[in-house]
């Protein structure tokens, strides 16, 4: 199987960038806030510590059939960066599957950015044989629910680090590259 490599995905108000060591300054700022880890740990990182682990994950997976897909999330009418969202893409038993994430800066939060984006993202992954989509949310993390739902995932009984494992089934090949997944 051939990598999958991160390109630029419009949506109806955004444009997924594929991440690059330059949008650590404005992303530093992006991420400030210390109520962003409340959910998914750790606490906000300086632009320099951006850069170097931006550059990590810009180096790849150490592993061959792994893709790491990194994009910043764009908000066209307003010109700047508000979150990002990335898909770990690796070979499982049907094909492809891909871990999804997605976080959005709090001052964009409630907007439909990270639904917008999040959908994108399945729609895209669709489009490049990506069999699954999967997410981990936090039980107590209502937002990503919301935004997991909207995605066209669905909760599973599987939990993991006390995160709840939501799926899709994706409909291979069925979608263009740069469209959006149709309302569930």
């Amino acid at each position: 199987m051939r990598a999958v490599s991160a390109e630029p995905i419009r949506s109806e108000r955004l444009v997924l960038l594929p991440l690059a060591v330059a949008h650590a300054d404005e992303m530093a700022k992006v991420l400030a806030d210390p109520a962003l880890h409340t959910f998914i740990g750790g606490e906000p990182e300086s632009a320099d510590a951006l850069r170097s682990r931006y550059a990590r994950m810009l180096a790849g997976a150490p592993d061959p059939a792994v893709s790491w897909c990194n994009w910043v999330i764009r908000l066209e009418a307003e010109s700047c960066l508000t979150g990002t969202v990335q898909a770990t893409v690796g070979p499982s038993g049907r094909g492809r599957s891909a871990e999804i994430a997605w976080l959005v800066g709090t001052p964009w939060q409630g907007r439909g950015i990270a639904t917008e984006a999040a959908r994108a993202l399945v729609g895209w992954l669709a489009g490049r044989s990506v069999h699954t989509a999967v997410a981990h949310v936090h039980p107590d993390h209502l937002a990503s629910a919301a935004v997991a739902a909207a995605a066209g995932l669905t909760p599973t009984d599987r939990v993991q680090d006390g995160e709840v494992r939501w799926q899709a089934a994706l409909p291979v090949g069925t979608l263009p590259s740069n469209r959006t997944l149709p309302p569930p």
